[in-house]
């Protein structure tokens, strides 16, 4: 196994899935980038910052944070000095935008986005319901979704209904084929709550082969297949058109992206 030669070393006193969010959506920037995420979370006491620092020292690569006590904010910038460590503040910069704007103080107590409240509660179930309602194993779920996304093999429907189903949105993707006729359930929603994906062919081709060669499968076949995937994309639209639903071309599109026009439909719906 090829080890890594980029580190990223995620250091905070919550869970750190707000710097890893960051971290993440940089690294998808980059091509062909190998970084391997080393993520240390609840760290409160000096002597654990210290030890992580000295580690991440021994390696390529730079440590990101979300610090809020001031004595680990502190602390973490004297050792990346003494280690002559790269940093990056993730928040630091928006909550000093904050005191320098609204003229207030931080409360620089970890954790407080994941405190236990009704909107934590709503996400955790939208989480649970997205995830039994992936690839239409549900389709009685349909009628409870605020979001029922349709399309075709490789449109990133899974990771799109994970990514809003945190935002606290239940979501129900189902698969667009053209030899499985589309659920009776869907026929019946409302046009406003179903998502139609769709991909450029020549780019949805090369993401097949990708993936068949991940899988150690050969990369011809008709999955693969330009003219099989020109009859998806036309069966699709067929359907989109049917259904009246917005349509989303996801080509060379971030999944924040296609997130972001998914909720603005809604929204839009909804006014």
């Amino acid at each position: 196994m090829q080890q890594s030669s980029h580190y990223i070393t995620i250091c905070s006193d919550s869970i750190g899935d707000t710097a890893e969010a960051v971290v993440q959506a940089v690294i998808h920037q980059f091509q062909n980038q190998h970084v391997t995420i080393r993520r240390y979370g609840n760290v409160r006491h000096e002597d654990e910052l210290r030890k992580l620092m000295e580690e991440t020292a021994e390696l390529p690569g730079f440590v990101a944070y979300t610090l809020v006590q001031p004595e680990l904010r502190e602390m973490i910038r004297e050792e990346a000095v003494r280690l002559d460590l790269r940093i990056v503040d993730i928040m630091g910069p928006m909550m000093q935008a904050f005191i320098d704007t609204f003229d207030d103080a931080p409360q620089a107590r970890p954790g407080l986005l994941h405190q236990m409240d009704d909107k934590y509660f709503r996400r955790m179930e939208a989480i649970e319901f997205t995830v039994a309602s992936d690839d239409g194993r549900d389709l009685g779920a349909m009628s409870k979704a605020d979001i029922v996304l349709l399309g075709m093999s490789r449109t990133s429907k899974t990771p799109l209904s994970i990514f809003l189903a945190h935002r606290g949105l239940k979501v129900v993707n189902f698969p667009v084929v053209p030899e499985i006729s589309p659920p009776e359930q869907l026929m019946h929603l409302p046009a406003g709550r179903i998502i139609g994906l769709t991909m450029k062919p020549e780019d949805m081709l090369s993401i097949r082969c990708e993936r068949l060669k991940a899988l150690g499968l050969p990369a011809v076949s008709q999955y693969s297949s330009l003219e099989r995937i020109r009859e998806e994309t036309e069966y699709a639209e067929a359907l989109y058109a049917k259904l009246g639903c917005p349509v989303i071309d996801i080509s060379n599109k971030a999944i924040e992206e296609t997130a972001g026009i998914i909720m603005g439909h809604i929204s839009d719906y909804s006014a």
